[in-house]
């Protein structure tokens, strides 16, 4: 006949291991397939969020891109109209045609800035809200695994005490 102190000694279930090695645990007991199940739903919603994140790094990179050949086409007409003016205006005013294509520039510059500014504060309020949500979800689960293992815990300690009665029991019975 075990007694108590062998019991505890004992190594413990497959079960409780499990549940301690993953970190996972189920408040109504339910079966490791459910785990299995749970684990792939996370790394599932994480790979969704991690598609998101890089579709929208994507995104910002086709933007640069564009916006970096716009400008690049930008430039030379700027370039160009620039020199036009120059011929036109150096029969006039010598200052006054490097006035006018400094003006020209710093328009074109602010027609360009106006919408780079406007994406780039919509993709920082997209991922802002991405990264609240994940960090919302991760506050609840790491809620949720507290609150299981307090339950097992609890749980084990219940079985404990039943098992030291049912020891108790039989040591009397026995005598």
């Amino acid at each position: 006949m075990a007694t108590t102190r062998q019991i505890l000694e004992q190594p413990q279930s497959p079960f409780i291991q499990r549940i301690k090695s993953s970190g996972n645990i189920s408040i109504n007991g339910s079966s490791p397939m459910v785990d299995d199940k749970e684990e792939e739903l996370s790394q599932s919603a994480f790979a969704l969020f991690k598609a998101k994140e890089d579709e929208i790094e994507r995104r910002k990179m086709e933007v640069k891109d564009r916006v970096q050949t716009k400008l690049g086409l930008a430039e030379e007409a700027t370039r160009r109209l620039a020199e036009i003016r120059e011929e036109l205006e150096a029969l006039t005013d010598p200052m006054r045609k490097e006035i006018s294509a400094i003006r020209k520039r710093v328009d074109t510059i602010n027609r360009e800035l106006k919408p780079l500014g406007q994406s780039c504060q919509r993709k920082e309020r997209e991922f802002k809200e991405a990264l609240e949500a994940y960090n919302e979800k991760n506050k609840e689960k790491s809620m949720f695994v507290s609150k299981l293992v307090e339950l097992v815990t609890e749980s084990e300690k219940l079985r404990m005490t039943k098992l030291e009665e049912l020891s108790k029991s039989i040591e009397v019975s026995l005598r």
